[in-house]
């Protein structure tokens, strides 16, 4: 997997350090380079990106005023040489903060956390199945065998036709490359895929000897879907 990455640094002699860096990564690719956030705007609406490397003081527009102004946010990593920046950036949910000079080796450190974050489920890309972060491997599930998914606390449980598998994810992350009109979320604590539906009864779902509960909140979401794909008469 390789990470799409841009730096945003208005110091020359910092940005090459962070292209060496780069360079030394071989799964990060550097699409562009920029001097002005105001320029690296532009970019994004055109390009997809993983991670953005985001000085903080720069003429213009600053590197948290760029945050705050740019709608998709990909992952980025803060590169700067003041720390009073550090709380403000972790409220606007950056991967983590760099603190110039820093070392290759608190750079890989960064990236590599990044990496991690990334990889936990790969998109299918219009596949039949999915890659699960789950321990130390990845698993590969097929969509077919998906019954429903269970939310436990910190993790999620993928109720699969021959296991379950337990994964440190979110439901916005796992609803984001699930084919949304094959799989809905029908309660907090709840995904189903709309074919393995056996029978709806008093606003629970059968799938197989389980019961899934249909809360008020994503109840109209559901019913509506089943009505548009013709599924419920």
């Amino acid at each position: 997997m390789k990470i799409k990455c841009i730096a945003i640094e208005d110091e020359p002699l910092a940005l090459k350090k962070i292209k060496e860096y780069i360079e030394q990564v071989d799964y990060l690719e550097l699409l562009n380079e920029f001097n002005s956030a105001i320029d690296a705007i532009g970019f994004l609406k055109q390009n997809q990106v993983d991670l953005i490397f985001l000085d903080i003081r720069m003429k213009k527009l600053s590197g948290i005023q760029f945050l705050e102004s740019i709608q998709s946010k990909p992952k980025v990593i803060i590169t700067s040489a003041y720390d009073e920046y550090a709380l403000k950036g972790y409220e606007l949910n950056i991967a983590d903060y760099l603190l110039k000079p820093f070392t290759f080796d608190r750079f890989l450190k960064s990236v590599d956390k990044v990496y991690n974050q990334l990889i936990d489920i790969k998109p299918n890309n219009g596949k039949d199945f999915i890659l699960v972060k789950t321990e130390y491997r990845m698993e590969r599930i097929e969509l077919k065998d998906i019954l429903y998914v269970q939310g436990m606390k910190d993790y999620l449980q993928i109720h699969t036709s021959d296991k379950k598998i337990m994964t440190l994810q979110t439901f916005k992350k796992l609803l984001e490359i699930l084919p949304e009109s094959d799989f809905q979320r029908v309660h907090n604590s709840y995904i189903v895929p709309i074919a393995k539906i056996e029978s709806i009864e008093r606003n629970r779902i059968r799938i197989g000897k389980d019961y899934i509960p249909i809360s008020v909140g994503y109840k109209d979401k559901f019913y509506n879907l089943l009505k548009e794909r013709k599924i419920l008469i």
